[in-house]
């Protein structure tokens, strides 16, 4: 879909003011962080730009943009694409956890890479591909996330309730590769230009202890 729209040059950034609040609660905290590398997957509208702020974030080491939620078999763009696979696109956070906590990680991903209170739906591209979901690993990632969901919605920090799922990570598959990395190889094209760039720069503004260039 978002290769079909026609912006005329105008850029408009959507989400960017409105989700992220002056102040935004901080996730549970862990008491001893580990050490080494760990992953988190993520879902939150096209992986665009999802991997367009994450790549910036400090403390982490790699990402990568693909499908989670359904099967092996179905995991290419163009069956995705057709909102029946199960799957999501999805991104996977390589990050350095003694840097960066799981908490904090997710605090961006409410805060400001998507909207987690739209139901199938991200900006102009709607569908159960482009579902909100945590993809936790184990059960301290799924007790985090959900503690965190909580929180949110008893402050009541959205006016509408999160509808984030919370699922465990069946599979994860990389994506095609012109998909990887997209916004820095296409930082001109349409959809990059009039969405995910205004997210970038307003998380850039908004956090700029966790952005690095």
């Amino acid at each position: 879909m978002r290769n079909r729209i026609l912006f005329f040059g105008v850029a408009m950034p959507l989400l960017a003011a409105g989700l992220m609040a002056a102040s935004f609660p901080d996730p549970p905290k862990v008491t001893t962080p580990a050490a080494g590398k760990a992953t988190a997957v993520l879902a939150g509208g096209c992986f665009w730009g999802m991997e367009g702020i994450y790549e910036h974030v400090k403390g982490v080491t790699d990402t990568t943009v693909g499908y989670a939620g359904g099967s092996k078999a179905t995991a290419h763009y163009d069956m995705v694409s057709e909102g029946n696979t199960g799957h999501a696109e999805s991104i996977k956070v390589t990050y350095d956890p003694t840097k960066i906590t799981y908490g904090e990680l997710l605090k961006i991903f409410f805060s400001a890479a998507h909207d987690p209170t739209t139901l199938n739906r991200q900006h102009y591209d709607v569908g159960p591909q482009y579902r909100s979901a945590i993809f936790y690993s184990d059960e301290e990632q799924k007790k985090i996330a959900e503690a965190y969901i909580r929180d949110l919605n008893n402050a009541k920090v959205f006016k509408s309730p999160i509808v984030t799922q919370v699922v465990p990570l069946q599979g994860f598959y990389t994506a095609e590769e012109h998909h990887q990395h997209f916004l820095d190889r296409n930082p001109t094209q349409g959809y990059i230009v009039a969405v995910d760039i205004p997210l970038l720069k307003a998380f850039q503004e908004k956090y700029p202890e966790y952005y690095k260039r």
